[in-house]
């Protein structure tokens, strides 16, 4: 099974590396950019799991270690079953 995951700060939550990107990007010319969120992507594959299962299982792995659910938040796609 493959699967991509996106995890992001979630709205209100300081975002420094953001802030940066987008104030390096308005240096270089760039100055319709208002802000930019930086976030994580992870592509992860894993032996055959079953369909029904797939998702279920990726959201675990997020709840328990990808993710910091306090300040963050996630979207699974599972690529392959």
């Amino acid at each position: 099974m493959k699967a991509r995951v996106h995890v992001f700060l979630k709205e209100g939550v300081l975002d420094p590396q953001g802030k940066a990107v987008a104030s390096a990007l308005k240096t270089l010319g760039f100055e319709e950019v208002d802000s930019v969120r930086q976030g994580k992507f992870f592509d992860i594959e894993t032996g055959p799991l079953p369909a029904s299962e797939a998702e279920d299982r990726v959201k675990e792995y997020c709840k328990k270690l990808l993710a910091n659910p306090i300040i963050e938040h996630f979207r699974v796609e599972i690529v392959e079953p």
